[in-house]
């Protein structure tokens, strides 16, 4: 059964890429030792490719591990994920609506900054 979005503790995205041929288990390894993280909780943890066009989503549920698979199709539909290979990035179900309709979760370089101008 598919869980609702906003029933998740959190929702974290893996930046940069990940190799997709990983299945269950090796995803579950990445969250368990590379984000310190455990895999059993009631989070949601997604997965991009090195191109863009893919994703994977890994969550447990109460018996067992559930994968939600991804792939953009059409001539350069990519998603617009976070390419800084930090570990791991905690986001929101807003965050998350973005990143599915393949807009930016991050605001554009020089949003809000003001530019020191002589208004005297």
């Amino acid at each position: 059964m598919l869980k609702e979005i906003t029933s998740f503790d959190g929702i974290y995205i893996a930046c940069g890429a990940t190799d997709l041929r990983k299945s269950v288990d090796g995803l579950a390894i990445m969250v368990k030792q590379d984000f310190n993280m455990d895999p059993f909780g009631n989070y949601l943890f997604l997965f991009c490719n090195k191109s863009r066009n893919r994703l994977k989503a890994l969550t447990w549920d109460s018996n067992g591990f559930v994968i939600y698979y991804k792939r953009l199709d059409g001539a350069g539909a990519r998603f617009k994920w976070p390419k800084d290979p930090i570990d791991v990035r905690n986001i929101d179900s807003r965050q998350l609506r973005l990143l599915m309709e393949g807009l930016s979760i991050d605001p554009p370089k020089g949003f809000g900054e003001v530019k020191s101008r002589d208004f005297y």
